[in-house]
């Protein structure tokens, strides 16, 4: 999925008049960095119902962006020139997690060179074929669910994520080299796992020292990579032989894999870009899954109707369940894109260097697209879907999420394996959870706390 607000660098460059731009909120620059990280949720809500659909945000000094609700720009980014819209220089603060080279973060010739590379094993029968490690790994963690009370979801649906994830792209089906990648990956996204650890490596950045946040963050990206890399040579060794030559997971397929020009990806890129899918393919649809679980048991309708749907092996009431979650609770805020030429947004012109930014969270919310639109009804992607432009979970244009297919194939898989295995306890009076940061996502403050009970 692609990456959100929290995305807001700005290159240096020529001063830009700001009294040219979009209204900007009456609030300091840690006002308007803590108000995102620590209630990001309510301080969009806030920021659009003081400015309206285009508002400016300036955290620090070089960071300068432009955050929209209006449709129409949506499209402009998404069929504009990507030579002029840049995505990659509008999501460098991934870089400390992903890399430089990863997908999320290249532009013009190179990220079209890693797109082409990446895209097939996400695609087609390939894909697929997924479909039993998907359902396997998520009765093996639903069977430890406690039944008759209450528990956080979010920890099981990282579990399956992360599995799904290791198996699929590291072909892994040994625990123990699952658990020995895995372990570390998961400590590194445990350090950006709360708003107080967020907002700490923020205001750490750079810093060393033994009890420097951003020290010990930086420490457990080395020791991931230490296996990351080791893993590259062994691969790369393995290849030469009968049984390496026909693997078929996703690693396998990106060593093998050769551009136009005969040039395979470096170690440096395959380390960035398996760091982007173990990173983006496992928290992202994890948060997802959490959400659906958190919306059907505190949406009792909902839940009877999929219920009902299920008894019957249909498909349809589930894929819009999916996609109903996505759309109330995105996983990411919005789509960043640096602009490399002035561009005209709704009648204001906006100059090079400024960074626009559709919100997804925002857009999602609109009552003139979608009709009562706080309520979980995923009916209405059956009788009146939106347009391209109006549900955008994982952006759109040629920086579409490449993963998109595959979270919501998963997400369905993981549902009707919950659905089937054990029954879910309806709570229409529970409160319902609000949002924190989670690293790039949107989570559930309370990690989506369900009851089930024996099916």
């Amino acid at each position: 999925m692609e990456a959100g607000t929290e995305t807001l660098a700005s290159a240096p460059g020529a001063p830009v008049d700001e009294t040219l731009l979009p209204p900007r909120p009456d609030l300091s620059r840690f006002m308007m960095t803590a108000g995102f990280m620590l209630t990001p949720t309510r301080f969009l809500d806030s920021c659009h119902r003081r400015c309206g659909d285009y508002f400016t945000l300036r955290p620090a000094a070089d960071r300068l962006l432009v955050v929209t609700a209006d449709p129409a720009a949506v499209k402009q980014v998404f069929t504009g020139d990507p030579d002029l819209l840049y995505a990659g220089e509008g999501n460098v603060t991934l870089a400390p997690i992903l890399g430089p080279a990863s997908t999320l973060l290249l532009d013009g010739r190179e990220h079209l060179r890693h797109r082409r590379l990446l895209l097939p094993p996400f695609h087609g029968e390939r894909m697929r074929k997924y479909g039993d490690v998907m359902a396997e790994a998520a009765e093996r963690q639903i069977a430890t669910w406690p039944r008759g009370q209450r528990f956080a979801v979010l920890p099981s649906m990282q579990a399956i994520t992360l599995e799904v994830i290791m198996r699929a792209v590291f072909g892994f089906e040994d625990a123990g080299r699952r658990e020995r990648i895995g372990a570390p990956l998961r400590e590194l996204l445990d350090m950006v796992g709360s708003r107080g650890r967020v907002l700490a490596l923020a205001l750490t950045a750079g810093r060393s020292g033994p009890r420097s946040p951003w020290a010990r963050f930086a420490e457990a990206r080395r020791r991931a990579d230490v296996l990351l890399y080791e893993e590259i040579r062994a691969r790369r060794a393995d290849q030469s032989t009968a049984a390496g030559a026909e693997s078929d997971d996703v690693f396998s397929l990106l060593l093998a894999a050769r551009d136009e020009d005969g040039r395979p990806l470096s170690d440096d890129e395959l380390r960035d870009e398996l760091m982007t899918l173990l990173v983006a393919g496992h928290e992202t649809t994890a948060t997802a899954l959490t959400w659906a679980l958190e919306r059907l048991v505190r949406t009792p309708a909902v839940l009877r109707r999929l219920l009902a749907e299920q008894g019957e092996n249909g498909d349809a009431y589930l894929d819009a369940v999916v996609k109903e979650t996505l759309r109330l609770r995105p996983v990411v805020p919005a789509v960043v894109r640096r602009l490399q030429a002035p561009k005209q947004f709704g009648g204001w012109e906006l100059p090079a260097g400024v960074n626009i930014a559709p919100s997804i969270y925002l857009l999602h919310r609109r009552p003139d697209l979608y009709a009562d639109p706080l309520a979980f009804r995923p009916e209405r992607f059956l009788s009146d879907p939106p347009g391209t432009y109006e549900w955008i979970p994982f952006g759109g244009g040629v920086r579409r999420c490449l993963g998109a297919s595959f979270a919501m194939f998963e997400m369905k898989a993981v549902l009707r394996a919950a659905l089937g295995s054990v029954r879910l306890r309806e709570a229409p009076g529970l409160r319902s959870e609000g949002t924190t940061r989670r690293a790039i996502t949107f989570a559930p403050t309370r990690g989506g706390r369900v009851t089930v009970d024996a099916a």
